[in-house]
């Protein structure tokens, strides 16, 4: 039972200013608890509607369920007050208990006497019903309204209880163990990595998702297959045609001609339209293997704070070899992709019967389109090519037949032969990636994690776990005796349930 001090707003000599604030926190605290049973203590001489307390405790039992209101003094101000205790305009739940207080030196049982007396005899206190007066009956319901509030609460009490229990005694199993060797230390390192290892092994090769049903962005290789079929249809894009038709094919052929037969078309014009052709899409790949490493990085990144998360001592090491080590595959990798986009400036070569069978299709309207251009009276604007549509034509008619054919020509076999080139860097990568994923996950890993953590330059991860094991124990020896205390507190509050 807490008896709670009285509202007092203007502070008196040697009161601070915020003492009303300081009180009103102080029996909030006490009357918020739904186990907290709440006795509003009212004067018979005022009206109930605006006391204090009545407000307060209105804003943590609106229904009024656990507040009991204890009208003192009837004695002073007896006109009215079963009018007030029965309609019950501020909504207490638990209604009302009318009392005398003690007059002068009267001991309790004289005050008991004269109370039983007033409530009998007075012609209007004596209206009000026995059931509501009197410091007995007061007693009588405290003792019924505590026992059920016990019986409603208990339950809760030990379902909190074990919730704690079992929280504790699951943050307990996560301790690491108390390591006292080097060996020891060396063999918890190798356990982590060895999970970590599994886990990326499920998650960016086998395309295992069971360990992250719900988080799409662990699934690895589901991730990966998207990012590269987004990378391929992006470089495959038919691009705008921003150039006239040919101009591009037309410039480099005059500055390649040479002496010879006019009908030859010059390798090195052709090498020139696929090097430009290259170095438009060269950025991409660089792009694509760079969002591929930071995607990894976000798993691998994951993966190390999950399973060292219970070695606070050691994660910040680890997590930094982790950054490390694809630091160093993102460089090798950027280097390598350059390398794949750069060799098909090398030489015009593919096995793949698809070139000859695209360009024969394609060269079929070279003479119509010829034709059309220098030939055809009626000098149309625009002609219909096959694989680039409708094409405007006027601005060739300036250029000779032979000039015409060649860049027409040109124009077919680049198309044809680009194509191929596209596919081949978008299967170059994907292979590449698929090694370098594997070499990451079955070889780097171990290897630049186990280096970090033995070098002493790098944080010497081995000693730290050695160092921080006594705060370890001592952690794990605070834990089991908040769970024994738990354990015999769950018994006693049950022992009193079953009472």
């Amino acid at each position: 039972m807490v008896d709670l001090p009285g509202i007092t707003r203007v502070p008196v000599k040697g009161q601070p200013e915020n003492i009303y604030e300081q009180i009103s926190g102080m029996i909030m605290k006490y009357i918020k608890p739904q186990e907290s049973i709440i006795l509003n203590v009212l004067s018979a001489t005022v009206d109930f509607t605006t006391c204090e307390s009545i407000r307060m405790s209105r804003q943590v039992d609106k229904t009024g369920e656990r507040t009991l209101a204890v009208v003192t003094k009837a004695d002073m101000a007896p006109e009215g007050l079963l009018q007030k205790v029965t309609a019950d305009d501020v909504s207490n739940g638990l209604g009302y208990v009318c009392v005398r207080n003690r007059v002068g030196e009267e001991t309790y049982e004289e005050a008991r006497d004269q109370e039983e007396l007033l409530f009998k005899t007075h012609p209007m206190l004596s209206m009000i019903d026995e059931n509501i007066v009197g410091l007995p009956v007061l007693a009588q319901k405290l003792i019924h309204i505590q026992t059920t509030m016990i019986s409603r609460c208990l339950p809760e009490i030990v379902r909190k209880i074990k919730h704690k229990m079992e929280t504790a005694d699951l943050e307990l199993k996560k301790l690491p163990m108390v390591m006292t060797s080097t060996g020891e230390a060396l063999m918890t390192l190798m356990d982590i990595i060895a999970s970590a290892k599994e886990s990326l092994l499920r998650i960016l090769i086998q395309g295992d998702f069971s360990e992250f049903p719900d988080n799409h962005g662990m699934h690895g290789t589901a991730r990966l297959a998207d990012m590269l079929s987004k990378f391929s249809d992006d470089l495959q894009a038919k691009p705008k045609q921003v150039r006239e038709f040919l101009m591009d094919e037309i410039k480099v052929l005059e500055e390649c001609k040479c002496v010879g037969l006019p009908n030859f078309i010059p390798r090195s014009a052709f090498m020139a339209i696929l090097s430009q052709h290259v170095d438009d899409i060269h950025a991409k790949p660089v792009e694509f293997i760079k969002n591929i490493w930071d995607y990894i990085e976000v798993v691998l990144s994951s993966i190390i704070t999950k399973y060292s998360e219970n070695f606070p001592q050691v994660q910040p090491s680890i997590k930094r070899a982790g950054r490390n080590l694809m630091s160093k595959i993102k460089e090798q990798s950027v280097d390598r992709v350059i390398q794949i986009v750069e060799m098909e400036k090398l030489t015009d070569y593919t096995c793949s019967p698809e070139y000859m069978k695209s360009w024969t299709e394609k060269i079929d309207a070279q003479k119509s389109f010829v034709d059309a251009v220098l030939n055809d009276k009626m000098k149309p604007d625009s002609f219909s090519v096959n694989g680039f549509g409708s094409v405007k034509i006027s601005h060739l008619r300036e250029y000779h037949a032979h000039l015409l054919q060649q860049a027409f020509d040109m124009k077919m076999r680049i198309t044809s032969y680009w194509k191929i080139v596209l596919r081949r860097i978008v299967d170059n990568l994907a292979l590449y990636l698929q090694l370098s994923v594997k070499y990451l996950v079955n070889t780097q890993f171990q290897k630049e994690i186990v280096a970090e953590m033995v070098d002493p330059k790098g944080g010497g991860g081995v000693e730290r776990m050695l160092e921080e094991s006594p705060s370890v124990a001592s952690k794990r020896e605070k834990l089991k005796k908040s769970i024994k205390v738990l354990k015999e507190s769950k018994d006693a509050v049950a022992a009193i349930v079953d009472q």
